[in-house]
């Protein structure tokens, strides 16, 4: 009897912020070895979605090891060699008991201190292990960064079609039947990308409403109607400067060079004119204020600048400090990194009133630290799961500060916030609120704009400011929009052959 093709799988995701000044190491890594990974099995992550594949298609799954991290800052070179040698110390041991194909599961802004293209070196090792025969199929963030030594060494790549992301799970099933088709059809695939000197942010990007999820669409619709194997269109992480850094189009095709070049050459050029709306729209801090001021019904201040799932620090207090200094005077939700603070509410308990300082704990060039008598509220472990993903998130102890009109919730390690859970998790609720702050640059509709009156992306300092003009790009290509508001484009095709 024949055996069912087996596919080995790992796993390795980080997106990272270098203008966060606080490196991150190994201990940032959620890991997961050989059939733990099977705990993705049935939840929306790229993971769970290709596991389902697999089992579908009668394919056997051959576990290497998973390592998973939260936006962060640039990674230490320490930890970089860790989890590097132990990911390919693991593939190159599954790879000994014999594998007819690999799917890698990656994020793709990945950048560590003496490494800016980690990716590509995980795929590199990875192709020196496994040979040139054995397809490999990879999963990426839209906010990725696809690098030439990346496509050098994969066989197919399937790139998330949502944002805010939704579609982890759909795009890991996209992967794995890709790598179903290789391995089922002998298919030598044809990849077209056309790189784009464009870093792009702002509204335009929600792909259910934005120019950009217009052309989403279309890259989508080459796939539905099979004319690509693979379609996608990349926007990078504007915060982690590499040298790759860039907006671009991938089009994957079963062998067809002409199609393939064709469609990724007219999805570029559709891009391009539409960079100008793809910008964030900021408003000044007090600007924002004053206008919360006189709007009625509930109102939210993004603070993109201190956006932790880009890799910012989260422990900015620039909004906390300009309500205060402002006078507003109704009733404030906001989420604030400070170890410091939240240690000192565990030591004197709940119903206790202290003296701390909030922020300005880890970006100390940013933020200076803001003086506040609280009392605590509510003391918890910082333990949730993410709303749409659930996986598990961990702020570390965990206090609720309440002074005056604000209700603070304090975590001691830096976390996503892109969704409720944590509020939900520390017992409250956006919803009793005048004026929350979401230290997200965009969350899914039904979480806030679906009730609030207004959402103000409020223009302060931060890691991941969309105003990219103001971070110091030092390391990407140049001329680049809007860093060069003249940046030149003139499309141009370079075909990978699978």
């Amino acid at each position: 009897m024949n055996q069912p093709p087996r596919i080995l799988i790992a796993e390795c995701m980080q997106e990272i912020s270098s203008f966060n000044p606080e490196p991150s190491g190994y201990e940032n890594f959620h890991i997961e070895r050989g059939e733990e990974m099977r705990a993705q099995d049935g939840i929306n992550t790229s993971m769970g979605g290709a596991l389902s594949v697999f089992r579908e298609k009668g394919l056997q799954p051959v576990f290497a090891m998973g390592a998973r991290a939260g936006s962060a800052g640039l990674l230490s070179a320490a930890g970089w060699q860790r989890v590097c040698s132990e990911v390919l110390a693991s593939i190159e041991a599954q790879a000994r008991t014999g594998v007819d194909g690999m799917y890698f599961s990656m994020h793709g802004a990945m950048a560590a201190d003496g490494e800016l293209d980690p990716e590509g070196h995980l795929l590199t090792e990875t192709r020196r292990i496994l040979g040139p025969d054995i397809p490999i199929v990879i999963s990426l963030d839209l906010h990725g960064i696809m690098t030439d030594r990346m496509l050098r060494q994969i066989n197919g790549v399937a790139i998330y079609h949502t944002y805010p992301h939704v579609d982890f799970a759909s795009t890991g099933e996209r992967a794995a039947r890709i790598l179903h088709r290789l391995l089922t059809e002998k298919i030598r695939p044809t990849l077209a990308r056309v790189v784009i000197p464009s870093l792009v942010r702002g509204d335009e990007l929600i792909t259910k409403s934005g120019c950009y999820g217009e052309l989403i669409r279309e890259a989508r619709r080459l796939e539905l109607e099979g004319v690509a194997m693979s379609a996608g269109i990349m926007i990078g992480n504007p915060f982690t400067d590499v040298p790759e850094l860039c907006s671009q189009v991938i089009v994957a095709t079963a062998g067809d060079e002409a199609r393939a070049t064709q469609e990724a050459l007219r999805l570029a050029r559709g891009f391009w004119p539409l960079r100008h709306r793809m910008q964030g729209k900021l408003i000044s801090l007090e600007h924002a204020i004053a206008q919360a001021k006189t709007i009625p019904g509930p109102v939210i201040f993004t603070d993109a600048a201190d956006a932790t799932s880009s890799g910012a620090t989260g422990d900015s207090n620039l909004i906390l400090r300009g309500l205060r200094d402002a006078g507003y005077k109704r009733r404030v939700l906001a989420q604030i990194v400070d170890p410091g603070a939240a240690a000192a509410a565990h030591r004197a308990g709940v119903g206790a009133t202290i003296s701390v300082t909030l922020g300005g704990a880890i970006d100390t060039k940013r933020f200076s630290p803001m003086a506040v008598t609280a009392r605590v509220r509510l003391l918890s472990d910082g333990q949730a799961r993410l709303e749409t993903m659930k996986l598990g998130l961990d702020g570390g102890p965990t206090a609720v500060l309440e002074f005056d009109n604000f209700t603070v919730v304090v975590f001691s390690k830096t976390l996503s916030l892109f969704d409720r859970a944590m509020y939900y998790a520390n017992g409250l609720d956006p919803t009793d609120f005048d004026l929350t702050v979401v230290k997200s640059p965009h969350t899914e509709h039904h979480m806030y704009d679906a009730w609030v009156d207004c959402n103000f992306n409020v223009d302060v300092p931060g890691a991941t400011s969309a105003n990219l003009k103001s971070l110091g790009h030092t390391i990407c290509a140049r001329p680049m929009y809007p860093l060069d508001e003249d940046a030149p484009f003139e499309p141009q095709a370079v075909v990978y052959r699978c």
